[in-house]
């Protein structure tokens, strides 16, 4: 009903608050007219579903008439008996007119029962509209000054009392017959259940308590009681890939559900109820299907099906926990898979020993796979990062044969850091840098890692054979972000010693041409703390060495006095212009070796014991010298009698008959040095626990031993210490007067200042 207001405001305002001063207006006779010209025409239109206008004068007669019975002085003042009777009109269509219709509805079906219900709720707000508007001075002055409720609140509670507390109960089921029709693909009328659901909506002023208790509720239990049959359906026939499929669809239907016919406040409460019934109920179900679960998707490497559980277990409270132990497992599986494939080569005879790039490539490849599935599958979360970390903590810390992870990996760092190991360019060397770090951060003797990897860099340095500079300074770059400063401070000092020693290498070969040598010499300084430990024997040298390394002390000595020179010649090396028959060689050897080859020189033939004085050398280092020599793949010296092992009663001569295609000929020595020294690594160890308990109780002043035990292994982050190990220096501690046993508490520890 549209009407044009302009005429009407007008009048009012002119006349607004002025008493009625016009002839008495009877109680009777002043509704009587206002029943007959609006009420019952009100009610006939919205009976015959009319629409056309009311007439403007009509309006403006009945508002007019409204207002002056209003404001009739007493006792002819109406403003209660209008208030009354206007509710009473309406009670009265709504028990003789609406709620027959519905009750006739009722009996005809669901879908028949709301669409009379929508449009008698539709009729009513109209009805209350016209009355507010006929009325309207009641709500301004009578509703105001007697605390009563205004006309809209009273026509909603006479609807609410009279025809949904009856009808609510069908309604509603006739509702959740549309839902479960819309569910299972049928069409259904979206239109007729969004007014419904707009009614139970309205009728409380302004709360959703009824549309929450007559409502949702039973829409929560008759859609857990859906899914509750669905999912078991499906459980049953389907696989986990189609099973989350189907519940991935299910989710979303009811939010677009909710969003297209429902009040956005149930969404949370109806997704949960769905969640629950289709995946935390059958979670460990599907995660364990046996030919289609979490671990048959990774095994066939699923990223879609996989990025869709992820997505739905987020969906529960703590629904990843199971998922990302599973992927733990998973990894863990595949990383014994590769240990086991380690260790049935070495029981099937092959050679142990530190250097398996295999083995360390298949551990960075898994690592590699799995940190792509991690972050574009399951977006990186930290839950499954935790799970790629633990699982690797478990796979690399585990020992097969005689050298640990650490020793591995430190070796194939090696090979790819040193000139002839791996063919790499330098993208790929980069590459594989960082994924031998991802792999060091989990091991827990990262201090034995950095004592072999040192030893390996120093070899690398001094002989020479570093692929790339820059190279050797990103790894240790890595490792120092990894570790801090002074995990590489030595690396870092032993690169700085070589980048001094050419200027100072510059500078001493300026003197060397002062004197007359027959020999091209070069010395490189290094500073103890930096370098390991290494063997240094008493060689005896040929006189134009020793002639050289004169002139090197004298030159030193000059420069820097309080410095003592200590020669190794373990580490030295030397290019030996050798001449067998017509031709000639240039044999790249260690200085042993080339001290080794003058002493030979000229056809000499010496044994075994001759060579050992002669060279003033031990059992221990001659022995795997002259294997180089006469046992390796460039036999320059004959071995009598042949065989590949070196006795002491063995004779040796140059070998008269060696020829090569090669002129530039390297013949390498085994190391006199193992790759780490095992008893450096514990005492460093040793130190690093009894300065962690000394800092902690000098901090705390007082600690229990498990408190104290804890506080270490924390703060220990290069290696994992031993229990018994701990508990072992806290006791030489106690000998060395910086702890006591509390009197009271033997299990108690006091600092001592």
């Amino acid at each position: 009903f549209v009407i044009n207001f302009t005429t009407w405001i007008k009048i009012e305002t002119k006349v607004e608050g002025m008493a009625y001063s016009g002839p008495i207006i009877q109680l009777e006779d002043g509704w009587k007219e206002i029943q007959e010209k609006a009420i019952d025409v009100l009610q006939d239109r919205l009976n015959n579903r009319l629409t056309s206008k009311f007439d403007q004068k009509i309006y403006i007669s009945i508002y007019t008439k409204c207002y002056d019975m209003c404001t009739q002085r007493s006792p002819y003042n109406w403003s209660k008996d209008l208030y009354e009777r206007q509710g009473d009109s309406v009670q009265t269509y709504l028990t003789n007119t609406v709620l027959p219709a519905l009750r006739i509805k009722s009996e005809q079906g669901g879908t028949m029962l709301l669409t009379e219900l929508l449009l008698r709720w539709s009729n009513h707000q109209i009805m209350t509209k016209w009355m507010k508007k006929f009325f309207a001075y009641l709500d301004r002055y009578h509703v105001v000054h007697h605390t009563v409720p205004n006309l809209s609140e009273a026509c909603l509670k006479r609807f609410k009392e009279n025809i949904y507390d009856e009808m609510r109960g069908n309604a509603t089921a006739a509702i959740l017959d549309l839902v479960n029709q819309d569910r299972e693909g049928n069409i259904i009328n979206k239109d007729l259940v969004k007014g419904i659901v707009q009614l139970y909506e309205a009728v409380d002023f302004g709360s959703l308590d009824s549309y929450k208790s007559d409502l949702e509720q039973p829409l929560i239990d008759a859609t857990r009681n859906y899914y509750a049959n669905k999912g078991e359906n499906w459980i049953a026939s389907l696989s986990t890939p189609e099973y989350l499929l189907k519940a991935e669809h299910a989710l979303n239907e009811e939010k677009n559900r909710v969003a297209t016919y429902l009040n956005p406040s149930s969404e949370r409460m109806l997704l949960s109820v769905c969640e629950e019934e289709l995946l935390q109920k059958v979670q460990m179900v599907l995660l364990e299907k046996k030919c289609s679960g979490c671990h048959v998707l990774l095994v066939n490497g699923k990223s879609q099906d996989l990025r869709r559980m992820f997505n739905l277990f987020s969906r529960l409270e703590k629904g990843l926990h199971p998922m990302a132990s599973v992927v733990e497992q998973f990894i863990v599986s595949r990383g014994n898979d590769i240990i086991d494939q380690r260790r049935a080569r070495l029981e099937s005879g092959e050679k142990d020993k530190n250097d398996d790039p295999s083995f360390v490539k298949a551990l960075l490849a898994l690592h590699d796979k799995y940190l792509a599935v991690i972050k574009s599958d399951f977006s990186g979360h930290s839950l499954f990062q935790k799970a790629l970390k633990d699982a690797f903590v478990e796979i690399v810390n585990k020992k097969v044969g005689m050298y640990t992870t650490a020793e591995l990996m430190s070796t194939f760092a090696d090979r790819v850091l040193r000139s002839g190991g791996e063919k790499l360019n330098e993208t790929e060397v980069e590459d594989n840098l960082d994924h031998i770090v991802q792999l060091f951060s989990y091991l827990t003797d990262k201090d034995l890692f950095a004592e072999i990897y040192r030893n390996q860099l120093a070899k690398r340095l001094l002989n020479q054979r570093s692929a790339s500079d820059d190279a050797e300074k990103a790894m240790i770059a890595k490792l120092k972000m990894q570790c801090g400063t002074h995990f590489t401070s030595k690396m870092e000092g032993m690169l700085s010693d070589l980048a001094v020693g050419v200027d100072q290498r510059t500078e001493f070969q300026s003197r060397m041409q002062e004197h007359s040598t027959r020999m091209d010499y070069s010395v490189q300084v290094l500073t103890t703390g930096f370098w390991p430990t290494y063997k240094s024997p008493d060689l005896v040298l040929p006189q134009e060495m020793n002639k050289c390394m004169d002139i090197f002390t004298a030159w030193h000595n000059g420069k820097h006095g309080n410095r003592r020179l200590s020669w190794m010649y373990s580490l030295g090396n030397a290019t030996v212009k050798a001449t067998f028959g017509k031709k000639s060689y240039d044999l790249q050897v260690t200085t042993l070796q080339a001290v080794a080859l003058n002493v030979l020189n000229n056809g000499k033939t010496m044994s075994f014991k001759e060579l050992a004085t002669a060279l003033n050398l031990e059992e221990t280092i001659l022995k795997p010298l002259m294997h180089s020599l006469s046992c390796g793949r460039y036999k320059v010296i004959s071995k009598i009698p042949q065989s590949n092992r070196i006795n002491t009663t063995d004779k040796f001569v140059a070998n008269s008959k060696f020829s090569s295609n090669n002129r530039r000929i390297r013949i390498p020595m085994a190391s006199l040095d193992a790759s780490h020294n095992n008893e450096r690594v514990q005492e460093d160890r040793t130190i690093a626990i009894e300065a962690a308990a000394v800092r902690i109780m000098k901090a705390r002043k007082t600690m229990q031993h498990q408190q104290l035990q804890a506080e270490i292994m924390s703060q220990l982050a290069f290696f994992k210490p031993n229990p018994r190990d701990i508990k072992r220096r806290i006791e030489v501690l106690i000998d060395r007067d910086y702890l006591a046993r509390s009197e009271s508490n033997s299990n108690v520890y006091n600092y001592q200042a």
